[in-house]
């Protein structure tokens, strides 16, 4: 009997561990209703603060079948049907475009996303490197949008990484 108690209170330690690890301190969040040419809303990101960085997290209604590239904008306007109003790639740093790009990336460039088979898109990741307010935050004067492309980025093609037309789009709002 002693064999399997041992390593059942070992897993409920590692259990606990976990929990404890997955505790983070969000200091700000700011979301997004992600919208359609139309007007319509697709789905929803949010941004929060935390000590390590800033977490990104999105769930959308894909608008089609694969991939599709996602990037941070520099305005926080979605006007649509092109969404244009959402400016370029939000680039602090006077970047290239793309991971790939020996030159790059832009703080704003984020991994492409592929829809699940039920029609949705999820991610959740980290932005390292960048500030949540002042000039070159997120949050400047003219704040911040989230545009998803209608194909993928290729990673390396300045400035969008021809990803074509851009489909969905929100603009983070502050509390």
């Amino acid at each position: 009997m002693r064999p399997i108690i041992l390593p059942l209170l070992a897993l409920l330690a590692g259990c606990s561990t976990i929990r404890e690890a997955e505790t983070v301190a969000v200091k700000e969040v700011a979301s997004a209703q992600m919208l359609r040419a139309d007007g319509s809303v697709a789905g929803v990101a949010t941004l929060s603060l935390q000590d390590d960085g800033i977490m990104l997290e999105l769930a959308a209604d894909a608008p089609g079948k694969g991939g599709f590239g996602v990037h941070l904008h520099s305005v926080g306007r979605c006007d649509a049907p092109d969404f244009a109003s959402a400016g370029p790639h939000w680039n602090p740093q006077g970047k290239q475009h793309g991971h790939d790009n020996p030159a790059g990336a832009h703080l704003g460039d984020l991994p492409n996303l592929t829809s699940d088979v039920e029609g949705r898109l999820y991610a959740k990741g980290m932005i390292r490197d960048a500030l949540w307010d002042g000039p070159s935050g997120l949050f400047d004067a003219d704040g911040i949008a989230i545009v998803i492309h209608e194909r993928p980025d290729d990673y390396r093609t300045d400035p969008s990484g021809n990803s074509g037309k851009r489909i969905l789009c929100g603009v983070f709002a502050k509390p």
